[in-house]
């Protein structure tokens, strides 16, 4: 490994984006990272889709074989609050990290600038404000009627001050092969921007922190019912809702599988905390996952990058 500078301060963002209005969640954000820049932080991580938020209960009128106009009303609303990469918000953005001197993670719903495909993306923004994509491989369940899977943008890290950085996107971190390809990249910053506050995802976050002998951010949603715009042609499946919509839970693990914060649940927030980057190397003492404990003899993953 690259020498590496010893200690991050990080901070991690549990906030409630503005619903279905992408202007609101920049301006949401830029007031966060200021904040965050305040406190010294050095990694800003934001949720999964923070830009325009995660339309949690929506079918947007899909069914199995049809849709519906109210639906189609809604989706053209999201896909024009969706982002084009790089575009006037991620020049926002990018303004920000260089004014905070800080790195950023933040999860957007990224609209192809050719096709009218749209993409679950997390972008990180260096402190110099150059941009590095990431789209979600593989869309979950219901998500695959709003989002695309990645055509491109697989596997990427950045390289930061402190090693190798790369994410996975809420249940992409459920899919073994794509975590073995970070793992292969020498991560020792695992991000993971979700929406996943169920309690067996805690038990997920600790194995692939131990897993890959990194640091796991695990960077979760708060929102409540009442985020969501009243006006939707859809509000109907809204109002069946409960009050709190996704509880948080965000935290981050260290490279042994120990809690460094303690999940936070049912409130906005933001974690701090330093991480001691000399754990990662120490850590692989006896297990580094693709080095000493592989056997590449026996064992290949060939990835299909691009």
């Amino acid at each position: 490994m690259k020498d590496l500078q010893k200690y991050c301060k990080i901070a991690v963002v549990q906030a409630a984006p503005v619903l279905f209005d992408k202007t609101a969640c920049v301006e949401k954000a830029v007031s966060l990272i200021k904040e965050c820049a305040a406190n010294k932080a050095e990694l800003i991580v934001f949720p999964e889709l923070f830009i325009p938020g995660y339309p949690y209960g929506m079918t947007f009128g899909f069914t199995v074989g049809s849709r519906n106009a109210d639906g189609r009303k809604d989706w053209q609303r999201y896909y024009d609050n969706s982002i084009v990469v790089p575009g006037p918000e991620t020049d926002v953005l990018a303004q920000a990290a260089k004014e905070a001197k800080a790195w950023i993670s933040i999860g957007v719903s990224e609209r192809d600038a050719v096709t009218a495909t749209l993409y679950n993306t997390n972008l990180f923004i260096s402190s110099e404000g150059e941009i590095t994509v990431h789209r979600k491989l593989k869309p979950t369940g219901s998500e695959r009627v709003v989002w695309g899977d990645a055509d491109k943008d697989y596997f990427p890290v950045a390289e930061t001050p402190w090693g190798s950085m790369g994410s996975m996107i809420c249940w992409e971190s459920y899919m073994p092969l794509a975590r073995a390809a970070l793992y292969q990249k020498g991560i020792t910053l695992y991000i993971s921007p979700n929406t996943n506050d169920n309690d067996e995802w805690q038990s997920t976050i600790k194995h692939i922190a131990i897993e890959g002998h990194c640091y796991f951010i695990n960077c979760d949603m708060f929102f409540t019912k009442d985020t969501y715009p009243a006006d939707l042609a859809t509000y109907a499946e809204i109002d069946k809702l409960p009050d709190i919509v996704c509880r948080g839970g965000s935290c981050i693990v260290d490279p042994y599988g120990h809690y460094l914060t303690e999940p936070v649940w049912d409130k906005e927030a933001i974690i701090y905390a330093e991480l001691d980057m000399e754990k990662v190397s120490a850590s692989r003492m006896e297990f580094d996952v693709c080095g000493h404990y592989a056997r590449p003899d026996v064992l290949k993953l060939t990835v299909e990058d691009k």
